[in-house]
């Protein structure tokens, strides 16, 4: 069988090589040309998936590498046979780990704890239930909202976007992009939203860009409806806009669900569709892994204030890859690129932690010694 990959997927090559012929092609590689003859497709979210690139082709199958699924045409897929397949919740704890240590970066800055703020979580997928679990063990009040988890599991426990913009003293929103039906979120966070906000909330957007309303977000910010801004994703990325970047507490380029184990397991499930679609038996899909980190080992004494939030920093830090993009803007593809994966906490051994901060770090996805 022959399958096309884009060059970018991390830790493939090599692996599919045992049952397929594999090609490996940059994004701006894929054409109607290019793909004709493949069988199956494994792509990344700049992959554009369309009628124009698939028609006519050999392609059966399209495994993307990624939770978001809006650059695949999936009604002209469905229509000529073709089944498409994504990756969900594989950089869940990824972009928990991103939104926690943003949180702490902007809280160190203004010099506020994080504990006992509401938060208000919109969306809580899989990306939200593994922030909203993170907050709790920092001692944080959570407001969950999700209406087609309220209509299927029923009200308890979930509140209006209302509730949120009138509770919350930061709000996330981690919803697919949907632009039409019951449940769309295409500026989902618009000029209305924002002005019933009551409590100056910091806003984060690590989902989608087009979640918010970049204009009625700025005209927010400079009102004072809302006081910090985290901003992973942006509306038009590339071409990010310069006075949302300029105003953003952190601005990161669509990097949240980088970290290598996230990458990991959005190749191991590209992997196990093919095996699946294919009836390939015994690929090596646990051979899928990331590096050890480079400092496994995290040692609390080295820091003699905020040992949790160094701890965190050790892992993930924002404020490198914040600085890179506000210095060169019109290269936000190229940051993305050439990212240096980050891994999660869960590849670090905490030690000389006292007992509280043992438990607390042990709820965040540490090892702890």
């Amino acid at each position: 069988m022959k399958i096309i990959a884009d060059n970018t997927i991390p830790f493939l090559k090599g692996i599919p090589e045992e049952f397929a012929e594999v090609t490996y092609l940059t994004s701006e590689e894929f054409s109607p040309e290019t793909i004709k003859n493949a069988d199956a497709l494994i792509v990344r979210s700049i992959d554009k998936c369309t009628r124009e690139l698939l028609e006519g082709s050999c392609v059966k199958l399209i495994t993307t590498a990624t939770i978001g699924f809006d650059h695949i045409d999936t009604a002209y897929c469905n229509e000529a046979g073709i089944t498409w397949r994504n990756a969900p919740g594989c950089n869940a704890v990824s972009v928990s780990q991103y939104v926690i240590a943003s949180l702490f970066a902007v809280s160190l800055r203004k010099n506020e704890s994080l504990k006992d703020k509401t938060i208000g979580i919109i969306g809580v997928g899989h990306v939200g239930k593994e922030i909203e679990k993170r907050c709790l063990a920092l001692g944080m009040h959570v407001l969950r909202n999700d209406p087609p988890r309220a209509a299927q599991e029923g009200e308890q426990g979930f509140v209006s976007l209302d509730e949120i913009a009138h509770k919350a003293d930061i709000i996330t929103v981690h919803t697919p992009l949907e632009r039409k039906g019951k449940y769309a979120t295409f500026h989902l966070a618009n000029e209305e939203f924002f002005s019933k906000l009551k409590r100056k909330p910091w806003f984060v957007n690590a989902a989608r860009g087009s979640i918010h309303d970049t204009s009625a977000l700025l005209q927010a910010k400079e009102k004072g409806l809302i006081s910090e801004l985290i901003l992973d994703c942006w509306e038009n990325e590339p071409s990010i806009n310069p006075e949302l970047l300029q105003i953003a507490a952190i601005a990161t380029p669509h990097i949240a669900g980088f970290s290598a184990d996230g990458k990991a397991n959005a190749t191991r499930a590209c992997l196990e569709h093919i095996s699946s679609f294919f009836n390939i038996p015994n690929v090596r899909i646990a051979d899928v892994l990331p590096p050890p980190p480079a400092e496994p080992t995290i040692n609390l004494e080295r820091f003699q204030k905020n040992r949790i939030e160094q701890a965190v920093f050790h892992s993930f830090n924002p404020d490198k890859i914040d600085k890179s993009l506000r210095n060169a803007p019109p290269k936000f593809e190229w940051f993305r690129a050439n990212y240096s994966h980050p891994r999660e906490f869960s590849a670090y051994t905490i030690i000389k932690a006292t007992p509280e901060e043992r438990l607390l770090l042990e709820r965040l996805g540490y090892l702890c010694e």
